[in-house]
């Protein structure tokens, strides 16, 4: 069968590569073309456009770009007319595939969303878009299930967790990380996730810099964005001691002693890494201000929204200071709350799936595919 993926984002593009090789399991002749990144072309098919032309994040950021948004919902919709997939999958991205999906139902297209849109944290009315335009919704967080059973009268699949069978595979590999990157294993390293695209990144890292002056018998290490050129962060960096990676966040968080987190999907991974963090988020005025009067939610981060409480420390907007974050990187290094953290992680496991979301996920959409449920 052919399929039409959209993800597009680094997270999207990693859980659609996993999803695009358990359904090529499933489906013999199963055959890709997708919006995405570098691992969900390693998997196979044609690749259309690569999440980094397409990550614009904020009220005001979308809207400086509308235009280009709106070119690229066209092409999107030219591009299905021509291939015409026997189903399209979309992997979270909610902005821009929830309108793909209402006018692929309009054109009879099969239409199966991966990754909830989050609308339990904001936008609750797509509820009536989701129901009108899917025919099958796969959600990866425990709650998800009951909330839209018991709110929203709407059966959906809980399929575990993918980033449980990833963290967990990268665990058990062994790792040269440090002896590669030519790091004193006596010196803890302190991981930094400053997120993943331009805007973000350009809010927090500046601040994440002075926090490093102030820890000089720690090694930070900085994550790049995968879609963005390491000498674009040439700009922030003055220490010369502070280190750069790309495309090993996984092997960095691997042998971190803690970590600061920009929030998002990697707050969720740390914690599966069993590395105590702290989180924090700065992003335009008019972006948070906007946000704030929309969003209800009691936290922001993955972890915290699991365990119902607050398990890691949130600092936001105002709060986003150099102080505080020294405070709170002192919290999780030096005293008790580092115990209870990591003992919390192990509650959050729990929460979660054994694992086999992909396979679980793939198994579903071929059965669907093919009348089989």
């Amino acid at each position: 069968m052919k399929y039409y993926i959209i993800a597009g984002e680094a997270s999207g593009d990693l859980h659609g590569s996993n999803l695009m090789k358990a359904i090529s399991l499933e489906d013999s002749n199963a055959v890709f073309r997708f919006w995405g990144g570098d691992k969900m072309q390693a998997a196979g098919g044609t690749l259309v456009k690569h999440y980094k032309e397409l990550a614009f994040m904020g009220f005001w950021e979308v809207f400086i770009n509308l235009k280009t948004i709106l070119n690229n919902i066209a092409f999107c919709k030219k591009d299905i007319l021509e291939y015409k997939p026997d189903a399209i999958v979309y992997v979270d991205y909610p902005g821009f595939n929830l309108r793909i999906a209402a006018w692929a139902k309009k054109q009879n297209f099969k239409n199966l969303y991966y990754i909830s849109p989050q609308i339990w944290a904001w936008k609750e009315k797509r509820i009536s878009k989701i129901k009108r335009d899917l025919d099958a919704l796969f959600v990866i967080l425990p709650f998800e299930k009951t909330y839209f059973k018991e709110k929203h009268n709407y059966e959906v699949q809980y399929v575990g967790n993918p980033l449980v069978d990833v963290i967990q595979e990268t665990i058990q590999q062994k790792d040269d990380f440090r002896n590669i990157q030519k790091l004193d294993k006596n010196i803890p390293i302190i991981a930094l996730l400053p997120g993943s695209r331009k805007q973000e990144i350009i809010k927090m890292m500046p601040t994440f810099i002075e926090v490093i002056e102030r820890f000089p018998q720690f090694k930070f290490i900085f994550a790049a964005a995968p879609g963005i050129d390491l000498e674009w962060y040439q700009q922030f960096i003055k220490n010369q001691s502070v280190l750069l990676v790309q495309n090993q966040t996984y092997s960095l968080l691997k042998n971190s002693f803690a970590a600061i987190v920009t929030s998002g999907t990697a707050t969720l991974e740390t914690a599966l890494f069993k590395v105590p963090q702290l989180v924090c988020y700065r992003s335009s005025f008019l972006s948070f201000q906007i946000a704030k009067r929309i969003i209800t939610l009691p936290f922001i981060s993955l972890v915290n929204l699991i365990m119902n409480r607050e398990v890691v420390s949130e600092i936001l907007q105002n709060d986003f200071t150099v102080e505080r974050i020294e405070k709170e990187l002192k919290s999780i290094t030096e005293s008790k709350k580092r115990e209870r953290q990591l003992k919390d992680y192990e509650l959050l496991n729990q929460k979660l799936s054994a694992g086999g979301a992909s396979v679980k996920t793939a198994r579903a959409i071929v059965n669907l595919l093919n009348n089989k449920v």
